[in-house]
């Protein structure tokens, strides 16, 4: 088999190094018009855009306007304080220290506003005593089924029961259900 070549290759056309040297210039000289402008645009006659600068409540000489703040409990540990606007203007005073009247720091067991915390307590021995039923179901089903060696009809019954309470027990015995379905007393 023979190839033949087409002779009408141009040879006018500039080879791939030229062309890559020539998108370069132009990619150069685009950057400098760029560089340019910029340049422009900070001289000191031209107002610029305004930006953010983070000052730090140290340097603005302000204490933070933050309703929550990183402060110290008695024994010199960090935590977090809650300062209540509503609170701070009903006394006529910015009380961000966190300090009582009397110079101490309370303790608050409850909410912002003084009340006591409630104590809630759930129960999931309804559940735990459902999943034990479930999981004695499935014993005796498997026995069941131990037994009734000969009874092909029966036994497919069983496993079918079986089944079911296996699907049950997956969807009962995990905490998830243990929270949703427990009693809570307050």
């Amino acid at each position: 088999m023979a190839m033949q070549v087409n002779g009408n290759y141009d040879h006018s056309r500039t080879d791939y190094a030229e062309r890559v040297k020539e998108k370069q210039d132009v990619r150069r000289a685009e950057k400098a018009k760029e560089a340019e402008k910029a340049a422009e645009e900070k001289k000191p006659g031209k107002l610029s855009e305004p930006q953010d600068e983070y000052i730090s409540s140290e340097r603005a000489g302000k204490k933070p306007t933050g309703l929550y703040r990183v402060g110290q409990d008695g024994n010199g540990n960090r935590k977090i304080l809650f300062d209540d606007p509503k609170a701070d203007h009903a006394n006529g005073k910015d009380d961000r220290s966190g300090e009582g009247e009397d110079g101490k720091v309370p303790k608050v067991s409850g909410d912002s506003k003084g009340k006591p915390a409630e104590k809630s307590v759930a129960n999931t021995d309804k559940v735990d005593r459902e999943i034990k039923k479930l999981k004695e179901k499935k014993r005796k089903l498997e026995q069941q089924i131990q037994s009734a060696s000969g009874d092909e009809k029966k036994i497919r019954e069983l496993e079918k029961k079986l089944a079911q309470v296996e699907n049950e027990l997956n969807q009962k015995d995990n905490d998830t259900y243990r929270r949703q379905n427990a009693s809570v007393t307050v």
